[in-house]
């Protein structure tokens, strides 16, 4: 049982009653575990390496440094774009603390850029994105390495290729909040590596056909980033991520009516914490690789010292005094933010994930989770303001809540406002009116309610993991069968019962959710299996104002409460569902969900299993293996006999082979699909029983 995690987090985990009480103790001691972890890493594989000696974030100036604004794509018409992901040197406002001089530091970025070009999009008009891992050397066409550590000790996308460097690293572009086609949803199976040498079992789209993004919602931000499996956390922090800022006809009319900020006054800030070496390079915790030894990089939790804004360290912008729309993502891996201005300055919270609050909300603080993202205006029209330099900064603990206090000297500022520069009178002043939208209506249930469990455990190498399933089912790894089948078109609830001391963002594709309430429990929670039973809920439900939180898709779960969320499934196929602490997401708290026309669990099985051949009679055939690495074997039971074309097709539907065209008895019936002449990827096996067509897909793994 567990022996590198204290006695104390075993006792908590091996008793019968999952108590209140004890979640609070072991909240402070999980804490310092945790934190202990951290530093164990950097006392046993730091210390020994002059050349890994860390930059000391006191070193650095802070306020200095102007916020970048990343280059824009304007898709507001529509179109095809090509968007390369690449490696290339970067100022990220680091200076060498002995001369001063700015280093520059290796990272990764789309169209070489971190972060990447904010994509700007108009509400029903489609978008369509090539997205080109390009993590080559262009002058020797050669894979480049990661930046970072790989930790293969973990479930990720190369784990069944033997010599896995040589194909690169895996890239898959996910839109985050986006309402999008699951062929297009840049999931966790769907990467490729350079070249297309090496695809994800679920990669359709992407090589001939693009990302298609039908923007069929309303005006918010949301925002692209890597999201293959394993190292989403790794290409995140190597820089893969992005702004994408959906508009619509009633957001620019606001602007138009002066009642928001027009676009020169608004701007996206993605906060990110990072860590750095003497010589400006990324550094991220792990053990080295030396003869052949597995390199591990997974952690409870990452925590950077260097807090960056669009890419630069604790920069500082020069404002009008006016107001100011700023779009706040919080793409750091595990650290949660509660922001606030120096001066006890206010702000207004006017969006959520996914757009527009009915009022605007005035606030002195707000709290923030990975992958959230929120909408506020800053005044700076007070000319009590006027030559002030007014600092944005941070107080949530780490690990949050109950972690340790950020140092107010680095983490605890994440930059700075210099309200210096002189009103452009040619733009006019925005006031903001009492309601921005008509109420948010409710939705409606007409599905089941779904009881998920958010766990942890230990994996293999007894180290803290992550995970989630269901109340009755228990633990689950990501690639156990799915058990959230849900019906086209189903509004259903999703309840969370957080058995663990962390606070998880949770973080839905496909959907954009309401949050119905929080509400504390205790029940008995199972030391092997993590099922719960017996739960007894406590005190009153916490009740959510959706005028004042609005829509989401992304939401923290709290410790030692269930989280009720609703949300309708109106797209088919198949999608995914997360913790977004990206070293939680990489370490297997992540799990499948499927959306088909029936909702039956077994309706994917059937459906390649048994199809109809007329009302009287059944077609039973099989495929196998599948995946294959070399031969493919269909096999058909024909009742009678019958007139037979098989054909096969890639994964853009263009013809590449004739398998069989013909006649053929009543019986069992094989064919051969040679695989060798193939390139790895998805295709499609079309069978023709007299005019009755029938498709499977097929995987071709080398």
């Amino acid at each position: 049982m567990t022996k590198i995690n204290d006695s104390a987090r075993s006792r908590f985990y091996l008793t019968s009653n999952f108590s209140l009480a004890k979640l609070d103790v072991m909240k402070q001691v999980l804490s310092s575990i945790k934190l202990f972890s951290i530093f164990f890493f950097f006392i046993c594989f730091t210390f020994p390496l002059r050349a890994q000696e860390l930059l000391d974030p006191l070193s650095q100036p802070r306020f200095v440094n102007p916020l970048p604004v990343p280059p824009v794509i304007d898709g507001s018409n529509g179109g095809t774009f090509t968007v390369s992901i690449s490696q290339f040197y970067q100022d990220l406002g680091l200076r060498n603390p002995i001369t001063g001089t700015p280093m520059l530091t290796p990272v990764w970025g789309y169209n070489g850029t971190y972060p990447g070009p904010t994509i700007v999009a108009r509400k029903n008009v489609p978008l369509h994105f090539f997205w080109n891992n390009n993590l080559y050397d262009p002058s020797t066409l050669q894979p480049l390495p990661h930046l970072l550590p790989i930790d293969t000790t973990i479930e990720w996308a190369l784990m069944n290729e033997a010599g896995w460097r040589q194909y690169g690293v895996p890239t898959v572009t996910h839109l985050h909040g986006g309402h999008t086609e699951a062929a297009s949803d840049g999931g966790p199976l769907a990467w490729n590596t350079p070249f297309f040498t090496k695809k994800g079992p679920d990669f359709i789209k992407g090589q001939n056909e693009p990302y298609t993004y039908n923007n069929d919602q309303d005006a918010a931000t949301l925002w692209y980033h890597d999201h293959a499996l394993g190292i989403t956390r790794l290409n995140v922090y190597a820089g893969l991520a992005g702004f994408y800022v959906l508009t619509d006809d009633y957001e620019q009319q606001l602007k138009t009516q002066h009642k928001l900020p027009a676009d020169a006054y608004d701007m996206g800030l993605v906060i990110q914490d990072r860590m750095f070496t003497n010589d400006g390079k990324l550094f991220y915790p792990a053990d080295l690789e030396e003869q052949g030894e597995i390199s591990t990089s997974i952690l409870p939790e990452f925590f950077g010292d260097f807090i960056l804004v669009n890419g630069k360290a604790w920069p500082v912008l020069d404002v009008e005094p006016r107001q100011y729309l700023f779009r706040i993502l919080n793409g750091s891996d595990s650290r949660f933010y509660n922001l606030f201005l120096s001066g006890n300055n206010t702000f207004t919270r006017v969006g959520s994930d996914q757009g527009l609050l009915p009022s605007p909300v005035p606030v002195n603080q707000m709290l923030i989770g990975p992958g959230e993202r929120t909408e506020i205006i800053i005044d700076f029209a007070n000319p009590s303001l006027q030559g002030q330099t007014i600092i944005l900064r941070n107080n949530a603990k780490t690990p949050y809540r109950a972690g340790k206090p950020n140092d107010p000297r680095t983490t605890g500022q994440i930059m700075a406002f210099r309200v210096n520069k002189t009103l452009n009178t040619s733009i006019p002043l925005s006031i903001l009116p009492a309601r921005l939208l008509p109420s948010i209506a409710p939705l409606v249930q007409n599905g089941p309610v779904r009881k998920l469990l958010l766990a942890e455990g230990e994996d293999r190498f007894e180290r803290i993991e992550p995970i989630l399933g269901t109340v009755d089912g228990g633990a689950m790894d990501f690639d156990e069968p799915v058990t959230e089948n849900i019906k086209l078109n189903d509004t259903e609830i999703w309840e969370f019962y957080n058995t663990t001391v962390d606070e998880h963002p949770i973080h839905l594709h496909l959907v954009k959710f309401q949050v119905l309430s929080h509400q504390k429990f205790t029940g008995d929670l199972d030391p092997v299996t993590k099922k719960l039973t017996n739960i007894r809920l406590t005190g009153q439900p916490q009740l959510y104002n959706l005028d004042e939180k609005g829509w989401k898709d992304t939401h923290i779960v709290p410790a030692g409460e269930v989280t009720r969320v609703i949300a309708k499934f109106d797209r088919p196929g198949k999608y995914v569902w997360h913790c977004h602490i990206l070293s939680h997401e990489d370490h297997d708290m992540m799990r499948p969900f499927i959306v088909s026309d029936t909702g039956d669990a077994n309706a994917m099985a059937k459906a390649t299993a048994r199809v109809k051949i007329d009302a009287a009679d059944e077609l039973r055939w099989t495929l196998l293996p599948n995946p294959f690495n070399s031969n493919a074997t269909i096999e058909l039971n024909l009742p009678e006999a019958k007139k037979i074309s098989i054909k096969l097709y890639d994964g853009n539907g263009r013809l590449v082979k004739q398998i069989y065209r013909g006649d053929r008895d009543a019986g069992i019936q094989k064919w051969t699909i040679d695989g060798s002449s193939m390139a790895n990827g998805v295709y499609f096996c079309e069978v023709m029983v007299n005019n009755l067509k029938f498709l499977r897909k097929l995987v071709l793994q080398k």
